[in-house]
This record gives C-alpha cells, structure tokens and sequence, in this order.
C-alpha cells in the first residue's frame, strides 16, 4: 500500500513539476518574440503626435492615498508633470489618520469646494472635496473621504471622473513623464482595446527629485534587491506573453489604465476582496464575454512606473499573504470560468493557469517537502536521483531569472552600472533558497488566514523615498 502511495505521489510531482516548466518556458519564448516585435514596432514612434492630436482621449489619474504623508507632495507633483494635455489628477485621501491632507493642502494652495458628487457606485460618505487656487494646479483635485479602504476610494474616483478613461494608480509611485502617452496608444490604434497596462519597477534607493526620477540604481537593501529581479521577471516574462493571447487577467493595481464606461457597467473596483486589481480586469472581461463583445486588454512593456518597494521582511509578508488571499478571492468569485469554453482563451487557459501554477504552486511545494521529510525518516530517499533533481529545479530558476534579466537589458536597459548587473546575478543564485521559500510561506499563510476570516490589507509602513544625491551634483 505504501509503495503505491509513494509512486503515486512521486509522479503527480513530477508531471506537476514539468509542466510547469513548460508552461514557462513557451510563456519565456512567447514574451521574448512579442518584445522584439514591440520594440520594432514603437522604436521610430514620435510621441507628440498623440500629445498633440485633438483624438487623444481626456484620461483621469484617480491615486488613493492613505497615510501617505511621507512621500505625498512629491508624488502629486510627478502626477502633475505628465506629458498629457487632456489628463486632470484626481487625489482620494481615504480618512488617513496622518497629515496626507495637512500637507497637501498648504503645499498646492487647496481650498474646499461645491460639488454635487453623483454616486453611480455605492461608496463610503466624501467629507470634503479640495481645489487649487492656484492656477498653475488646476488639473488637481483632492477628495476627502471616510476610510473604506483601496476599492472604495477608487470606486469614488470613478464616480467624480467625467474622461473616457481612468487611470489608476498607488499614489506612493513616480510615473514616467511619457507614460500616459503610451498607455493610451493601444486604445487609439484599437477600439475594442478595454484597458492597458505597464511595467511597474522598483524605485528604491533611486534618486527622486521633486517628484521626478533622476537617477535609476539598485536597491541597497537586500530584499528590495530581490524584488528588482522578481518584477522584472513576472512583468517581461509573464504577462507580456498573456497580452499577446489576450489571456491577461491582472493590470497591476500601482498603474493601469482603463475604460471609465466598462469598469462602471461591470460594477466598479470590489471592496470585499484586497485583490480588486485582478477582480476588476478578470470581471471586466467577463462583462465584454458576456456581452458578445470584442475587446482586447493591451501591455506595454515600457518601465512606466516606479514603486517604493517593502524594504523588512515584516511589510513584504503582509503584503504577499495580501496578494496570495486576493488571488484566491478573485478565482473564488469567478470559478465559473474554470475550463468553460464559452469564456475562450480566459476559461481554457488563463484562469487554469493561475489555479494551478499561481494559486495552487505553493501547497504543492510545501506537500512535496512534507512527504520528502516522511520519505527520510522512513529511509527511502533516493538521494542522487534527489539531488539531482534539486540542481535541475535551481538550474531552471536560475536558467529563467538570467533570461529575464537578458531581455532588459537587451531591450531598455535601465540598469545601466555593470556592478548592478554583476549583483542581479548573484541575486539569481541565491533567489531560489533564500526569497523563494519565504514567499512560499507568506502564501500558505495568507491563504490560512484567508479561511480565518481575514479581510484587512495590513499596514504598509512606508520609509518614503530616500533623496540619494545625484553624481552630477555630488562632483559639484
């Protein structure tokens, strides 16, 4: 009886294992191909046409903000010097407990206004609602709100933006000058386009100035440095491939852009799950199914957006067991897409995959290393099929890390210092033993704390963006 156990669990491992690996691999092949057609098609593009074009659409920036006084005024100020001409920056405080509103409220000259806010979806009450005197900050507006949490104050900025698209944002990001320019593009070159999304990247220990970012270098803190390879990877090897089968089910929630109209008639963002940014795109495309209705949900692999990454393990914890309950979430209230065929590439192949290779990965990881202790107290380890086995699973780790990093630097090269890349490596090398099995856990654990009842996002204690000197102005 046991033998049979054990064979049978054996192989379910293994053809787990492989075809995972596979799934990677033709995800790697797939992204690398689409980049190289993308940089060929964008490479002589002059982006002033569309900053110039009576056609480009009005676009809102909705940033929720929630005790985000540390870095607050710098960052509205990046959102204000967006190459855009029809773009207004919608600001959501949502009831911070800090000075979010003390600070920007002398910083941009805001005084409280009149204005019959229209409810299309159901929110927490606005307190107040703030505009520049100041004309040169005539695009801003702040919103006050009771607390609701993420969701609701985005549902807010839906309610109170009049563009034909919205752009959602974290309000702790510096965004790219050019990056709403070429956010919109899909959506000019494709009408059926419903939203598009960017590469997010990590802005730790970058030098920002006055809500710009000046210089881009590599974390100095170690688990901030582990995330740098871990973004580039998911962003250039993952989801360009599922933009390119119009698979994508998740437009990151730090900066994506999409169409007011349809997020409104599928519902608005929800805010009984902290994994809103998926259930939004993933409900959105149901909607348009639904509906029989073409659309496409676009990528751009351009580094728009740069985020102040968890620099403790305490913060990055909760922030990965938040996202491994979001993801359960949104594949709970949307299981009726699982291998149905009526819902395509979304029902057959992109919802499975995040079941199974997303959601499902670490229970397998944790079970194998369950029954790998069993097997050695029991004796029966084979340990240089074992072995081996272990240095072909680093192997392949290692193997999609390099080339990752190999399609950044082949294509837009933002790590420019040789060091930088010499301590990528090395990052890659010690990635699978050492981050790996503590995003692992912090999975398993929000998923148990998921069948607890858990509902919050946890504090996300901010440092705020270090100003690191420039070199020019170091010599100077």
């Amino acid at each position: 009886m046991w033998d049979i156990l054990y064979f049978i669990v054996n192989v379910l491992i293994f053809l787990y294992a492989i075809t995972i690996a596979v799934s990677y691999l033709i995800l790697a092949a797939i992204s690398l191909f689409e980049m190289q057609a993308y940089m060929r098609r964008n490479y002589f593009v002059d982006y002033k046409y569309i900053l110039s074009s009576p056609f480009a659409p009005g676009i809102s920036l909705i940033a929720p903000a929630y005790n985000e006084g540390l870095t607050i005024i710098d960052n509205v100020k990046s959102l204000l010097s967006i190459m855009y001409n029809n773009y207004e920056v919608i600001i959501i405080n949502d009831g911070s407990k800090d000075d979010t509103l003390a600070k920007l409220i002398p910083a941009f000259d805001l005084v409280k206004v009149n204005y019959d806010l229209q409810y299309t979806v159901a929110t927490k009450p606005v307190r107040g609602i703030y505009k520049s005197k100041n004309r040169a900050f005539k695009k801003l507006t702040v919103v006050d709100k009771e607390n609701g949490g993420k969701a609701d104050a985005l549902n807010v900025g839906l309610n109170f933006s009049k563009k034909d698209l919205v752009a959602c944002i974290d309000v702790d990001c510096i965004i790219e000058p050019d990056a709403l320019l070429k956010m919109v593009k899909p959506f000019l070159e494709d009408s059926s386009v419903i939203a598009s999304g960017g590469v997010v990247r990590i802005a730790n220990s970058c030098v920002i100035e006055e809500g710009r970012l000046i210089e881009i270098k590599l974390p100095v803190n170690l688990i901030a440095r582990m995330q740098v390879l871990e973004y580039i990877r998911a962003f250039l090897l993952g989801r360009m491939a599922w933009s390119k089968l119009n698979g994508l089910l998740l437009i990151s929630g730090a900066f994506g852009l999409f169409k007011r109209e349809t997020a409104l008639k599928a519902g608005g963002y929800n805010h009984k799950t902290v994994g809103e940014d998926m259930e939004l795109v993933v409900r959105m495309r149901r909607y348009m199914h639904e509906q029989r209705l073409p659309y496409r949900v676009a990528y751009i692999p351009d580094p728009l957006c740069w985020t102040e990454a968890p620099a403790s393990a305490q913060i990055l914890s909760r922030q990965r067991n938040r996202w491994a309950r979001g993801t359960f979430e949104t594949l709970s209230i949307h299981r009726k897409l699982f291998f149905n065929p009526r819902y395509g590439i979304m029902g057959m192949l992109s919802y499975p995959f995040w079941f199974f290779y997303e959601w499902l990965s670490p229970f397998v990881e944790f079970t194998g290393l369950i029954f790998f202790i069993v097997l050695v107290a029991l004796g029966k380890v084979h340990w240089v099929f074992f072995l081996s086995l272990t240095l072909a699973v680093y192997c392949f780790a290692f193997f999609i890390s390099m080339t990752s990093l190999l399609a950044e630097e082949t294509s837009f090269f933002k790590y420019t210092a040789k060091r930088d890349i010499f301590k990528m490596i090395a990052i890659a090398l010690i990635e699978p033993i050492w981050f790996h099995p503590r995003v692992v856990w912090w999975s398993l654990k929000g998923n148990y704390d998921l069948m607890k009842g858990k509902k919050s996002w946890g504090e996300m204690t901010r440092q705020g963006f270090v100003q690191y000197k420039s070199k020019e102005k170091v010599a100077s």
